[in-house]
């Protein structure tokens, strides 16, 4: 049961989805990433969005610690159902929106959003193509100066950033493989 790390609800556990089985990501691996984003000043007020939510250790890691929302992305029903308990029970619930579908469906649908920072952490079987596809979908429902973090397995090909983008580096812990990147800003390009 992934444990929330850090900020106004360090320490508290979360339950995770009824009879699936889902590969959260490892507190060792929450705790490198969140420190990053924590020296990039990324997390103050941002507005999250959490792609292959799973048990959404990753949204609710960003809110304990200040980000101002999140929309966590689940295609798993039951999964969606009990995020949105743990968002209650965690006291998120006007701060957390769950939506279950597709991650493409719903990433089509947000033009305009303007969220801040985006994990993207699929399953296995989820080719590095469709992730590529994925960010440009993405795109419009992004800031200027977004975050996007990728979490892949280590056997899994690297993901190229599309032409337009700021590639922020890569970090390896054991078999998870973390990529930082997100739109150049205008001011950049």
């Amino acid at each position: 049961m992934p444990r929330i790390i850090a900020g106004d609800l360090g320490g508290r556990t979360v339950p995770g989805p009824p009879g699936k089985g889902t590969r959260p990501t490892s507190e060792r691996v929450r705790e490198a990433l969140f420190s990053r984003l924590d020296g990039w000043d990324a997390l103050d007020g941002a507005r999250v969005l959490d792609l292959y939510a799973g048990t959404g250790a990753l949204a609710l890691e960003a809110l304990s610690r200040g980000a101002a929302h999140a929309l966590l992305v689940e295609l798993h029903g039951p999964t969606a159902k009990q995020l949105r308990r743990n968002a209650a029970d965690l006291g998120l619930a006007d701060r957390c929106e769950v939506r279950a579908g597709k991650a493409e469906n719903v990433a089509a649908q947000l033009e305009g959003q303007e969220f801040s920072l985006a994990f993207l952490d699929p399953p296995y079987d989820v080719t590095t193509e469709a992730l590529e596809s994925l960010l440009h979908t993405l795109h419009p429902a992004l800031t200027d100066d977004a975050l996007v973090v990728v979490e892949r397995s280590r056997r899994s090909r690297p993901i190229t950033w599309p032409t337009d983008w700021a590639d922020d580096g890569t970090r390896i812990y054991g078999e998870t493989v973390l990529q930082f990147g997100g739109p150049v800003r205008e001011e950049e390009a």
